[in-house]
């Protein structure tokens, strides 16, 4: 069975947002707690998923995630609705 793509964004222990894309969310997110998931994010804590959502693969995916990097932090989680 193939895998479905998700863009998602989190939130870091120091407020921060962090982007990126998986197409396995939940070991993602297993991954960023243990801090394997990104350098990012293992600098900086995870606190928590706030958003994610489906694409139909990893090429929209990767267009949403560059997307979504673009914004201002103000309109990340509303790129989301």
């Amino acid at each position: 069975m193939k895998k479905k793509w998700h863009v998602y964004i989190l939130e870091c222990m120091d407020g921060s947002f962090y982007t990126g894309i998986t197409n396995d969310i939940n070991s993602r997110m297993k991954a960023h707690a243990t801090g394997k998931g990104s350098k990012y994010v293992y600098k900086k804590g995870f606190k928590r998923i706030l958003k994610a959502k489906g694409c139909t693969d990893k090429s929209e995916a990767c267009k949403c995630e560059y997307e979504i990097k673009r914004l201002p932090r103000s309109e990340k989680l509303g790129w989301f609705s």
